[in-house]
């Protein structure tokens, strides 16, 4: 168990120019320091740059191989429940994208903060044919659904239920799904507005969750015959894997604390106990936390070295830079209050970065254009 919280100890110089226009210095508060340890990473690098424009309520954006080797990169909107694809556009700038609605994802009954979240795509070893997978709220329950995708570009008939029976709420309902490199299916679950439930190993809220694809418990589970593979959140959203394929995560707090963990198997991370760094036996402290106001964390990736994580009541870009060695976690925010509630992050073409907003899900305020996706150039890191 981690025993003290991790400190900010990272500080960065403004962004090069791009386009002649320079990034604002990111928003550091208390002051960092420097380093006592070598980090590697990158850093956002100009002005981001709009990719599309005119979403309505997004929640998950993803991009994978297509059959023919190009990127397919799937958006969900979840109030309408449609997935959009988006085409490369003949006639908008360099690098921006034209969205078109793929399908509407059967089952869903939107409210509060539930309806279509987030998307996942494995493709079927051999053929041209894949399985999208979707994470919906409906009128009795959170569940997961695969759907297959004849080539690249239209819904198959025939979904399937992966998982049910996942308690919902009008909010904490959790929503992000994502392969791990072991091939095994992962979800993040609420609480659903039942703290307890994150306590009990009976119940599937309050978890993340390990599967197979089709929903099997594998054999090498934390514990047999349970799909729990961590216990003791509240409403977790954010999963990505590091290079060393080290699984860590982002979830809200209550009143206090967001965190950012370190995913350890049968691992248990203290809520409703805890919240933040508590130094108790038997929780396992996040790596770094912030004041709820700071960040609401929802999607998060791994990028070069770099997790970055997308705010919400933050509205900005967290760029997290971890030194296991060291037990350090260095989160450096940029953007602050520049394009409002990010709701996804994923790496975008030539190892840039995509944030996608989310200022029209009747929380934010919406600006001209709202929601997009942005590209942001990432460059290597600088130590200052």
């Amino acid at each position: 168990m981690r025993s003290a919280l991790p400190v900010l100890t990272l500080a960065l110089v403004a962004a090069p120019l791009l386009g002649g226009c320079a990034v604002p210095p990111p928003d550091l508060s208390p002051a960092p320091t420097v380093p006592t340890s070598e980090v590697e990473g990158v850093q956002p690098a100009g002005m981001p740059t709009d990719v599309v424009t005119g979403l309505r309520a997004p929640w998950s954006v993803i991009t994978y191989p297509g059959s023919n080797g190009d990127p397919v990169t799937l958006v969900s909107q979840r109030d309408d429940a449609t997935v959009l694809i988006l085409h490369p556009s003949s006639s908008g700038p360099k690098g921006s994208m034209t969205p078109q609605v793929l399908g509407t994802v059967p089952g869903v009954a939107s409210g509060g903060e539930g309806g279509l979240l987030g998307l996942a795509h494995l493709r079927v070893e051999g053929t041209p044919s894949s399985w999208l997978y979707a994470y919906e709220t409906t009128s009795d329950d959170n569940r997961i659904i695969r759907l297959p995708l004849d080539g690249d570009g239209e819904f198959g008939s025939g979904a399937e239920v992966v998982l049910s029976g996942l308690a919902k709420a009008s909010n904490h309902n959790g929503g992000r799904i994502a392969f791990g490199p072991d091939g095994m299916l992962y979800a993040t679950v609420g609480d659903a507005g039942d703290p307890h439930s994150a306590q009990d190993p009976g119940s599937l809220n309050g978890k993340i969750l390990r599967m197979t694809p089709t929903g099997e418990v594998p054999a090498d589970n934390p514990t047999p015959g349970s799909l729990v593979y961590s216990m003791g959140h509240r409403n977790p959203q954010g999963l990505a894997w590091d290079a060393d394929g080290q699984l860590w995560a982002a979830e809200f707090g209550q009143d206090t604390w967001d965190e950012f963990n370190r995913i350890e198997p049968g691992g248990n991370y203290g809520w409703p106990i805890v919240e933040g760094v508590g130094e108790q036996d038997g929780y396992i402290d996040p790596w770094a936390q912030w004041p709820t106001d700071e960040a609401s964390p929802s999607g998060l990736t791994y990028i070069d070295g770099t997790f970055f994580l997308a705010s919400l009541r933050g509205e900005r870009l967290w760029a997290i830079y971890v030194d296991e060695e060291a037990g350090i976690a260095d989160p450096v925010a940029w953007f602050p209050g520049e394009y409002g509630r990010l709701r996804d992050v994923a790496p975008g073409p030539d190892g840039s970065l995509w944030m996608m907003t989310n200022n029209t899900d009747g929380r934010g305020d919406p600006r001209s254009g709202d929601d997009r996706i942005l590209l942001v150039r990432l460059t290597e890191l600088v130590e200052g």
